[in-house]
C-alpha cells in the first residue's frame, strides 16, 4: 500500500524527473530492508535469549530475572497443564522449581512486531532434572519479548511438546522452504 501511494504521488504528473525516480527507488529499497528481517530490535533479542538460557542452564538466577519483565511473565508449560497466572518470579521461587539440566535452544528466530515488541520461536532440546530425576526433554517454544527501560525482557513463554510423531503425518510441504 505505501509502495502503490508513494508510485501514485510521483508518477502522477505528466513530469518525471531523475530525482523523483531516485526517491522511488530509495523509498522502494527502504520498505524491503524493513521487511526482511534485519532490525536491531531482532538482533537485541536473540542475544538476550542466549543470555536468558545460558544463565537458566548455569543456575544463575538474578541473570534470569534480569530478564523477565518486572511487571511479571504469562507462562504456559509444556506439561499439558493450563496457562499460568502472571507471575512474578524471585531467586527464591527458581530455586524451589527444583529444575536442573542442560537445555539447548535451536533455531532460534526473531520478528520484530512494532517498536517495542520481538516475537521468538525457537525448538528446545536437552536433558532435564527434576526431584532428582533426569529425563531427555524437547519442545517447541513462542515468546514475546518488550522493551523495558531500554532493555529486551520476557513478557510471556509458551512451551508445546515436540514428540515429532504424535498426531502429525508428516507431508511433502514440511520439508519446502
Amino acid at each position: 500500500m505505501i509502495k502503490y501511494m508513494a508510485l501514485k504521488i510521483m508518477f502522477n504528473k505528466k513530469e518525471v524527473n531523475m530525482k523523483k525516480i531516485t526517491i522511488f527507488i530509495g523509498l522502494l529499497m527502504a520498505t524491503t530492508l524493513y521487511a526482511d528481517g534485519h532490525l536491531s530490535g531482532e538482533k537485541e533479542v536473540l542475544n538476550s535469549l542466549e543470555k536468558y538460557f545460558d544463565a537458566r542452564n548455569k543456575q544463575d538466577y538474578r541473570t534470569v530475572i534480569s530478564l523477565e519483565s518486572r511487571t511479571g511473565t504469562y507462562n504456559t508449560n509444556s506439561d499439558g497443564s493450563f496457562h499460568k497466572p502472571k507471575q512474578i518470579t524471585s531467586v527464591e521461587s527458581w530455586k524451589r522449581s527444583n529444575q536442573g539440566g542442560v537445555t539447548n535452544v535451536f533455531y532460534p528466530q526473531a520478528i520484530q512486531l512494532s517498536e517495542n515488541v520481538v516475537f521468538a520461536r525457537f525448538y528446545f532440546e536437552g536433558v532435564v532434572e527434576a526431584g532428582g530425576q533426569a529425563s531427555d526433554y524437547r519442545t517447541r517454544v513462542t515468546m514475546n519479548w518488550v522493551k523495558e527501560d531500554d532493555k529486551w525482557v520476557v513478557k510471556s513463554q509458551h512451551y508445546s511438546p515436540a514428540n515429532y510423531g504424535g498426531v502429525h503425518q508428516t507431508q511433502k510441504g514440511d520439508f519446502e522452504d
